[in-house]
């Protein structure tokens, strides 16, 4: 996907626009971890691996602060759960 994530520290979340929609997660910031709360991908855009790409965006931008993860957002869980490359992220993480 040509489009970047990009950080709206502003609304509390990451965002990637597409086709001029824009899907979102809603985050809470603490020192040190991100908490992922909610994920909102338009219906026009759903099915076309946006969700996905947004759930990467953001998970790599949270790595590049060197931030740890809360996923309450059952999609953001669930993306971790299918990627063990980004299961590092997460601060509850099973040992």
């Amino acid at each position: 996907m040509a489009n970047a994530v990009h950080d709206n520290p502003a609304k509390n979340r990451y965002e990637l626009v597409v086709d001029g929609e824009t899907a979102f997660t809603v985050d809470r910031r603490s020192p040190g971890t991100v908490t992922f709360i909610h994920t909102t991908v338009p219906e026009a855009l759903e099915g076309r691996g946006v969700g996905s790409a947004l759930a990467q965006g953001a998970l790599d931008l949270v790595r590049a602060r060197g931030d740890n993860v809360i996923a309450e957002c059952t999609f953001i869980k669930g993306y971790i759960g299918k990627h063990p490359e980004v299961q590092d992220l997460l601060l509850d993480r099973p040992r």
